[in-house]
């Protein structure tokens, strides 16, 4: 399937031979394209309101995003977990850091940090807070045109499987009540869910304003 996806033009992340949830929407369009012989429909709304006061450049401004963060994919660091993460395709897998943007390796550092304080080890597993989705990949936005801010390492998804990109909070598992304290620590660094503000990809962290 990734290797049709990628003889179709269709990103679908590396070529692995896993199932996350980037070769899941990737299979979605080729299945599409295929069986009904048409282009991907770009739904995402792209032009979003810059009403985040944090200090990230706006993720609608490419120019402001590369003088901030530089040019997509450089400037990568590591940031070093508090608890292990379990891959989100490969759940048996767990790793204790990833690759990020530098600038913002140490508030993910803090944000992780006050995650185990709050919750604990037992309580992050049974949220599946652990579950870890992806960060740094230079490619498009699904469903859009303007690159992801992962291609940055700015935007961090977690436990997709439970969190669909177009789900909304009537179905995403991170829009129930026991998740407010683990978005609040993102938001008190400047960090954005689209999920509590847009209400789609509820996965996704992002340190780029809308």
């Amino acid at each position: 399937i990734q290797n049709l996806c990628e003889s179709n033009d269709i990103e679908c992340g590396e070529i692995d031979g896993y199932w996350g949830h980037l070769t899941e929407h990737a299979f979605e369009l080729l299945e599409d394209q295929l069986e009904n012989d048409r282009e991907a429909v770009i739904w995402r709304p792209e032009e979003l309101l810059d009403t985040n006061p944090n200090g990230w450049p706006s993720q609608n401004d490419v120019e402001a995003l590369v003088a901030y963060y530089g040019e997509p994919g450089t400037n990568q660091d590591y940031a070093q977990l508090p608890y292990a993460h379990r891959l989100s395709w490969k759940l048996n897998t767990r790793i204790n850091r990833f690759k990020c943007h530098e600038r913002v390796k140490p508030s993910i550092e803090r944000v992780t940090q006050r995650v185990l304080d709050h919750y604990g080890e037992a309580t992050i597993r049974e949220l599946r807070l652990d579950v870890w989705g992806g960060c740094s990949v230079v490619r498009k936005m699904r469903g859009g045109t303007k690159p992801s801010m992962h291609s940055w390492g700015i935007a961090i998804d977690y436990d997709p499987a439970r969190n669909k990109l177009k789900w909304g909070r009537d179905r995403a598992v991170f829009a129930q009540p026991e998740y407010d304290a683990w978005w609040s620590f993102w938001e008190a660094e400047g960090w954005v869910s689209l999920g509590r503000n847009r209400n789609f990809d509820w996965m996704h962290v992002q340190a780029a304003k809308l």
